[in-house]
């Protein structure tokens, strides 16, 4: 009965929102999928599924605003090819991410971050149950749909702002984007763009070479807890 005194890892979606959100998991290359990478959850509920018993490292996101007509599945923020299970497939952006590196290291460390990178479409937040050391709940708690700058903001067909762009997204430039003589730490730096999410979230990793501490090593925790709309 070893298991019953020794669960391994659970990982744990949390929808808080006021509405119906379909989170999504990409592992990254080599891992395997879990959950079929995307799956419905309804208001006030979650769902919780073992986490792979050997190294995994992949991300979590939600897709808002979602439709199902006539067998054409999609979502206004976070789709990923017009899939409900995104069977490793990535989101398109804006789309705030959980980002996760499972059991690596000698005392089974696990490490989590809450990245805007790729902008923003739900307050989230990671938050570790019984791990030891480096521990804390990160994410961003904010609504910056609220905030989001006019030139950052992605309305829906009806106008209403469902995700804030990053500067990259925006306006496509190398050096918001971290690209060729930026991608490097010496020439990646913030941005009036990134510095607003940094602002509005300063737990969060808001440019690719972003402060790498922001990624916190939990020593075995028991659950890792993903809540949306925390």
């Amino acid at each position: 009965m070893a298991n019953a005194t020794h669960p391994g890892l659970i990982l744990t979606v949390v929808n808080n929102c006021p509405f119906t959100i379909w989170p999504a998991i990409q592992p990254n290359a080599g891992h395997p999928v879990l959950e079929g990478g995307g799956f419905a959850l309804n208001t006030l509920t979650h769902r919780s599924f073992p986490a792979p018993t050997t190294h995994w490292s992949g991300r979590i996101w939600a897709r808002t605003q979602c439709t199902h007509t006539n067998g054409h599945f999609s979502c206004q923020t976070g789709d990923c090819g017009s899939r409900l299970e995104c069977q490793g497939a990535g989101g398109a952006a804006p789309a705030s991410l959980a980002q996760f590196s499972l059991h690596h290291g000698h005392t089974d460390l696990s490490s989590y971050g809450v990245s805007l990178v790729d902008g923003f479409n739900l307050p989230m937040t990671v938050t570790p149950h019984e791990g030891q050391g480096q521990c804390p709940v990160v994410g961003c708690r904010s609504d910056l749909l609220a905030t989001c700058p006019h030139g950052l903001q992605l309305r829906a067909p009806h106008g209403k702002v469902v995700g804030c762009k990053s500067g990259c997204a925006a306006l496509g430039t190398d050096e918001l984007c971290c690209r060729n003589h930026y991608n490097s730490p010496q020439t990646c730096r913030a941005s009036s763009y990134s510095e607003f999410f940094k602002h509005a979230c300063p737990a969060t990793f808001t440019y690719a070479h972003d402060n790498p501490s922001l990624m916190h090593e939990c020593s075995a925790p028991r659950e890792l807890k993903v809540i949306f709309c925390h």
